[in-house]
């Protein structure tokens, strides 16, 4: 096939980009710094790539590795949306329309929660969650707008997909693993806050898989990208610690998190959100996983680090 990635010079786009080549298709990649050239917001030359191609694949958005100003959320917000709507454009403009558009979505749409995963049926959607910051309800805005944004494109001939994606763990440099790995290392990677807030994650390659999956199969609509086996962060971290051979991790509180995110230029909604969010659709459409569970994934992504 051949597979157009708008925003595909990211972290998760140079891995998926590598994937998908090794898997036999044609990849061409748009992004502002390489690739075929867009800025993002508005149609040019870079449209006519569309135009014929068999599948989209948008992951573009700025990175939520940010501190959550009111200008980064609202950046976050529109490079979002703005490309999602152009992306739209060009496929509704296309004489062959592709067949399939994946859009990438996060998992950070459901609401905090300890009690129940996730799921696509059941799941409960975030934005009026009692004892959490105000703010994090925005990244939920960011979520559902984003969807919204897929959903009102006029794409009759093209199958829409949203992948509501976990945190996607590769030993590549730059991306979640990198510095939770880095964290771990030096000792500093202990229960953050208690410790009991679920995190959901997805191993490179088995997120790589089930874009391979869906673009073979009929799915449409919301997909979680998330593991089946979600894990307290405390336990993540003592996974995580124990493949890179370090046996103790000290913790912190929220207000030691909150330190340690601002000098990270990161923000604390990333470690201290519960999102326990586990894969509905995919396992009922008969996907496996080859990394199900995170300890053996750990093992597997520390050993492939350079």
């Amino acid at each position: 096939m051949k597979i157009v990635i708008p925003g595909g010079t990211g972290h998760v786009g140079q891995f998926l980009s590598r994937d998908l080549t090794a898997a036999g298709h044609d990849v061409v990649v748009i992004g502002r710094s390489g690739g075929v050239r867009w800025d993002g917001k508005a149609l040019g030359p870079w449209a006519a790539e569309v135009d014929g191609a068999d599948a989209v694949i948008n992951l573009a958005g700025r990175s939520v590795g940010c501190r959550y100003t009111k200008d980064n959320l609202w950046q976050m917000l529109a490079s979002r949306i703005d490309s999602t709507r152009v992306v739209g454009q060009a496929i509704a403009a296309a004489r062959r329309p592709p067949a399939v558009w994946l859009q990438m979505s996060t998992a950070t749409i459901y609401a905090h929660r300890h009690d129940a995963p996730n799921d696509e049926a059941t799941g409960v959607i975030g934005g009026d969650e009692p004892g959490v910051p105000d703010y994090w309800g925005y990244s939920v805005r960011i979520a559902t707008e984003w969807e919204a944004e897929q959903a009102a494109a006029h794409t009759p001939s093209t199958r829409q997909v949203a992948l509501r994606t976990s945190i996607v763990m590769s030993p590549a440099p730059g991306g979640a693993f990198d510095v939770l790995r880095r964290m771990a290392r030096l000792g500093l990677g202990g229960p953050v806050a208690g410790g009991r807030q679920w995190l959901s994650w997805m191993h490179e390659e088995d997120f790589s898989r089930a874009v391979l999956f869906l673009l073979d199969s009929d799915i449409s609509g919301p997909v979680n990208l998330a593991a089946p086996n979600p894990l307290p962060q405390k336990d993540f971290m003592r996974a995580l610690r124990a493949a890179c051979g370090v046996p103790i991790g000290l913790p912190a509180t929220a207000w030691m998190a909150e330190l340690g995110a601002w000098a990270l230029r990161s923000d604390t909604e990333l470690l201290l959100k519960s999102r326990r969010v586990v894969p509905g659709r995919l396992r009922e459409a008969g996907f496996t996983f080859n990394h199900p569970d995170w300890p053996a994934a750990a093992r597997d992504l520390v050993s492939r680090v350079g």
